[in-house]
């Protein structure tokens, strides 16, 4: 029989051994994409984004020792400690589309995957960096609500909650999402991770919604390269996962009207996202992450 642990700190449910290294994998995926970015970060012209180090000042008597720089100590016999940027208290909350299209994939890793992958490597950034970071699942209605917190040991209980996601029911942005709107009563940073697939009118209004209430919107749109291009070679028959609707179909027959269709849906949002002031990235799953951890720090700074 499997044995199971309790994680008291953040009041989490039992854990199956398995569980745990599922848990413990993710947290080290996502420290390890954000920990190779911030490396990067020092090395490109944008290593300021990242600095939440600042510069030295002369040590105390009576301060803790926790902050002491023992190198600069070593080298010149001085007590320094290392001096911080004041905290931002931003509040960021990721919000997570579940829906069973989500779990599409047309190669190594389906949608919910990666986009599971790039909600916990922000979380993890975010945390880093002293800043709160809450979660909302959400399909046709909300799922799980964390409120953030910038606590590092929170960060548990959002990949636990990101983990256990399962492909359920449709998409329907608008209602779960006017829901978010309304409980969010704080001007927060909310970054939106979602496919996308409901009419577009619906999910404009859905975002300008949170623009109304003051707060910065970021949408990571996620595109299987499948959807884009089309560039299936056989006929073939298409179920939609969502409503179990099947329709058989040459593709090279209506590749070129689907393309052009995909586009113009993708260009309505990029350009009423534009006018609401609302920032708008379509993501194929084999953008590398850190390229988005990038658009949320650069996102950070404008808000």
């Amino acid at each position: 029989m499997p044995c199971s642990i309790t994680l008291k700190r953040n009041k989490m449910p039992l854990l199956s051994e398995e569980a745990l290294v599922r848990l413990n994998k993710f947290q080290l995926t996502a420290k390890s994409i954000v920990e190779g970015f911030l490396v990067g970060l020092h090395k490109s012209p944008y290593h300021g984004f990242s600095a939440e180090f600042s510069d030295h000042r002369q040590y105390n008597p009576g301060e803790p020792l926790k902050d002491l720089d023992w190198k600069i100590l070593a080298k010149t016999e001085r007590y320094y400690v290392k001096r911080y940027e004041e905290e931002t208290n931003l509040r960021s909350y990721i919000l997570l589309d579940h829906s069973k299209s989500m779990f599409f994939s047309s190669g190594k890793s389906t949608k919910i995957e990666y986009a599971t992958q790039l909600a916990g490597a922000l979380a993890w950034l975010m945390i880093s960096q002293k800043d709160a970071a809450g979660l909302y699942t959400f399909n046709n209605k909300i799922t799980s609500a964390f409120p953030p917190k910038a606590i590092r040991s929170y960060t548990s209980q959002l990949f636990a909650a990101l983990l256990d996601l399962k492909a359920e029911d449709q998409t329907d942005l608008l209602t779960p999402l006017h829901q978010i709107a309304e409980l969010v009563k704080k001007r927060s940073l909310i970054i939106i991770i979602s496919d996308l697939l409901d009419e577009p009118e619906r999910i404009m209004e859905a975002l300008k919604h949170f623009r109304a209430r003051k707060h910065e919107v970021l949408v990571f749109h996620i595109i299987d390269p499948k959807e884009e291009k089309f560039d299936y070679k056989r006929e073939a028959q298409f179920i939609d996962s969502e409503t179990g609707e099947k329709i058989t179909v040459s593709p090279w027959q209506i590749r070129k009207e689907y393309v052009e269709n995909f586009h113009q849906f993708a260009e309505y949002l990029k350009r009423e996202c534009y006018k609401n002031q609302i920032e708008y990235n379509p993501v194929d799953t084999y953008t590398p992450i850190e390229d988005l951890l990038l658009k949320y720090l650069i996102k950070r700074q404008k808000g």
